[in-house]
């Protein structure tokens, strides 16, 4: 009696003949999951790529005498630069020894100190 009541709850819970016999219903339970991937990527993760692109451009490019900012706000010029390190003159006799992942920005040439 009781396996009886089991295969009932079995045939119960199946599908019908017409629903989940082909693919395409597969790929259409799955398609909200693939928009929001799509819709994050060009929404979150392209932007951040592309940020830190032109980051790593950015610190690749610094040479002497360029005005920068550091992630800590200190405005300074490069007085030398290292493969990891840059050297920094944020006054007159004062040179401070910073890594590059610290340089916020470069500043231009015609802003004011």
């Amino acid at each position: 009696m009781e396996v009886t009541m089991f295969n009932d709850i079995a045939w119960a819970m199946a599908p019908a003949q017409g629903q989940g016999a082909d693919g395409g219903s597969t790929i259409m339970s799955f398609l909200p999951l693939i928009l929001i991937f799509v819709v994050f990527y060009f929404l979150l993760i392209r932007p951040q790529q592309k940020k830190a692109k032109e980051q790593k451009q950015m610190l690749e490019s610094l040479k002497r005498g360029d005005k920068v900012v550091t992630s800590g706000g200190i405005y300074a010029v490069i007085e030398a630069v290292g493969t990891t390190t840059v050297t920094l003159k944020i006054a007159e006799n004062v040179k401070v020894k910073f890594g590059k992942a610290f340089i916020a920005a470069i500043r231009p040439a015609s802003e004011e100190d």
